[in-house]
């Protein structure tokens, strides 16, 4: 099954994003018809089945489907629709280990409810997209983490040093159904559209317990949050966030404060020349009035001209050039991020690992090129070499213990052994243009 939208599918999109950019203040009443589409239901098939995923509460997997026909699944759950039957599974919920210590709840729809809801995001998302701030970063078609670190960047250069590094608790969690529901009703009103989503907010919550008992929380009685996994959810967090960088705009602030907000999620900045502490107490009251909660103990206020703060996996603030050289605005992957790989690379290369060495090298890779992926903007040099140290020496011990080699293993596996000849070119090259780390 193809990734490429399909053009019917693409003309959709972009007239009713060409409809929404135009008339801002139009409210779309007819909508669902279009989410019960074969063609889309199917799009959203392929996008469900491409992004793989645990099963959901009713433990049904792709393998499943297609065993028994897609088209007749796809068939059945669009009859749901239409005739207006369809009522969502439980959401299974898992804990997630988060970066910095603890865990995060990640709530697991089934694939029938990943489907609808990804056809769904389909025909709402272009209608939403044309409306968001240019702040809005997260989760966006043609944006990503990076476009929001290299802006963050171009903004220090540019004088906005006074910054606000911000984080919202428990966001996806907090978020208030009533105005996220209010916030879609300014743009779609179409009731069965609302109807679905409301579906989705109160859907109940499967915990299991250490002996395996199931436990259902949430369901209609909740009001508040939308979970972390739904194809959804995400979009509805970017409608939700948007309601404060509207009126951010609206009512002036960042000619006020002299400042720019860039937003990510629940993760953001605001960078300003000279009014940080104004912009941190006006947006510690707004928060409040839409129903969320700065976390305090993430929230501070910097001069990047004299520390650095971490944004997105990255540390901005002043660096020095080598050798003691003139100071500059930069950023680079922050230490944090540094320490996370080392510890993927170091649960990897453990002794009871007893996979062939072709598995393990494609597993180690895959992590590697993924990190340097996404640290590719800044100065790298220094966190690079950092992690090819730490690659090389756990590699060579990885596979001194395997094959029994008394000693360092140095001599054994070298750098020319453990990288191969292509992997030494790129070591000698500039860093930010490719991946040092090919093992062979």
């Amino acid at each position: 099954m193809s990734l490429e939208t399909p053009d019917k599918i693409r003309n959709l999109q972009r007239k009713l994003y060409c409809k929404a950019k135009a008339e801002p203040a139009f409210r779309f009443y007819i909508l669902y018809d279009k989410i019960c589409r074969e063609d889309i239901l199917l799009r959203a098939y392929t996008l469900a089945r491409a992004n793989a995923g645990a099963p959901g509460v009713d433990g049904m997997t792709v393998g499943q489907i297609e065993a028994a026909g897609v088209d007749a699944w796809l068939a059945g759950l669009r009859e749901d629709l239409v005739s207006k039957t369809y009522q969502p599974d439980p959401v299974r919920r898992v804990m997630i280990p988060k970066p910095g210590g603890g865990e995060r709840p990640l709530g697991i729809p089934t694939i029938r409810d990943r489907v609808v809801q990804a056809a769904a995001k389909i025909v709402l998302e272009p209608i939403f997209e044309a409306g968001f701030e240019d702040g809005a970063y997260g989760y966006r078609p043609r944006r990503s983490a990076i476009d929001a670190v290299k802006e963050t960047h171009r903004l220090l250069c540019r004088g906005y040093t006074d910054v606000v590094d911000a984080d919202l608790s428990k966001y996806f969690d907090t978020i208030p159904h009533a105005d996220l529901l209010r916030s879609v009703a300014r743009r779609v009103l179409d009731r069965n559209v609302l109807r679905l989503i409301k579906l989705w907010l109160q859907v109940p919550v499967e915990e299991r317990d250490g002996d395996g008992k199931r436990h259902m929380r949430g369901g209609k009685s909740n009001t508040r949050g939308t979970p972390q996994g739904g194809v959804a959810s995400p979009l509805l967090s970017v409608i939700y966030m948007n309601r404060f960088l509207k009126h951010w705009r609206l009512t002036g602030r960042g000619e006020v404060f002299h400042a720019h907000v860039i937003s990510y999620a629940d993760d953001f900045v605001i960078l300003s020349r000279g009014h940080a502490e104004e912009a941190l107490t006006w947006t510690r009251a707004v928060m409040t009035k839409l129903g969320l909660t700065l976390n305090e103990a993430k929230t501070s206020v910097k001069n990047a001209r004299r520390e650095g703060f971490d944004f997105l996996g990255y540390t901005l603030g002043p660096r020095h050039l080598p050798n003691g050289g003139r100071w500059y605005l930069g950023a680079s992957p922050s230490k944090k991020s540094v320490q996370r790989v080392k510890v993927k690379i170091g649960e990897l290369l453990v002794p009871g690992n007893k996979g062939a060495w072709d598995e393990v090298r494609g597993r180690l890779n895959r992590v590697l090129r993924g990190w340097s992926a996404y640290f590719s903007y800044g100065a790298l040099a220094s966190a690079y070499e950092t992690v090819d140290q730490h690659v090389y020496d756990r590699t060579r011990h990885f596979l001194r213990q395997r094959h029994k080699v008394q000693g360092r293993g140095a001599d054994q596996f070298s750098r020319e052994y453990v990288y191969g000849e292509l992997a030494v070119r790129c070591l000698r090259r500039e860093r930010s243009r490719s991946s040092p780390w090919a093992l062979r």
